[in-house]
């Protein structure tokens, strides 16, 4: 081969092999952060279903019924706290791993399912008054976040249903 032919493929490989590679590279690194990502959303997910395991095994405590129970002895308060404190944990550290101000796509649709199970859980009366008490020590964003969470839902109007 001349030399004019090896220019011409150094050429060739400049034009099209450089930026194919830098293409592969970046499409490369996506695909990892993507897959980083449903890893923590997983993980996230498992951490709660344990969480619900707990609550079923604490039934007396009533905590998957509308309305919190009145007549708890000293002992199923404290174990409701301890639960309480287990679920907001949870909450911050979905809120640390998982939210950004600026969410699209799968990363926004994962964040919604965190924000509904929030929203759930600020909904009950028992919760949302303990939260000062639960969020002592937390993340100042998260506790900003989910305190606006449970004012929005304390001050959301009920939800009613149309009939046709």
């Amino acid at each position: 081969m001349s030399l004019e032919t090896w220019e011409l493929l150094s050429y060739v490989v400049t034009v099209f092999g450089l930026p194919l590679a830098i293409f592969s590279f970046v499409l490369e690194q996506r695909k990892e952060r993507e897959n980083e990502e449903e890893e923590v959303y997983q993980e996230l997910s498992d951490a709660y279903t344990d969480f619900l395991k707990l609550v079923m095994a604490n039934p007396d405590l009533k905590l998957r019924s509308q309305s919190a129970s009145q007549e708890l002895s000293e002992e199923q308060r404290e174990r409701k706290l301890v639960l309480f404190e287990i679920l907001v944990s949870l909450f911050e550290r979905a809120y640390l791993l998982a939210y950004e101000e600026k969410m699209v796509g799968k990363q926004l649709r994962r964040w919604r399912s965190w924000d509904d199970y929030m929203r759930e859980w600020c909904r009950r009366d028992d919760f949302r008054n303990t939260l000062p008490r639960l969020l002592h020590g937390e993340d100042p964003d998260f506790a900003a976040y989910i305190r606006n969470l449970a004012l929005q839902e304390t001050t959301r109007l009920p939800e009613t249903t149309v009939s046709t």
